[in-house]
């Protein structure tokens, strides 16, 4: 009689999931770094269009950096900006 014995499937069978990880991470990876997929952002984590070079609040920022102003009028007119497009904040964030 001549017969096969069969022990299961042996110790290779576990890296079939150890492949699907890294097909599936590598996968994921590729998609946001090229930027097909992003997850979105989360509303806590201040999601804020970026300024545009000509937006009053970056004439402003300019203005400070380059000393025509102090910072009491900085502080001063930026609230008046913040009031008007809701979009800085006091911490500096603008």
């Amino acid at each position: 009689m001549n017969t096969l014995a069969y022990d299961g499937p042996g110790p290779w069978i576990l890296f079939f999931p150890l492949i699907w990880a890294a097909v599936i991470v590598g996968a994921v990876t590729v998609l946001r770094r090229t930027g097909v997929w992003r997850p979105r952002r989360a509303p806590w984590r201040g999601s804020r269009p970026p300024i545009s070079e000509s937006s009053p609040i970056a004439v402003l920022g300019r203005r400070f950096a380059a000393g025509e102003i102090d910072e009491e009028e900085y502080w001063r007119r930026l609230s008046v900006l913040d009031e008007q497009f809701g979009r800085t904040t006091k911490d500096g964030a603008a």
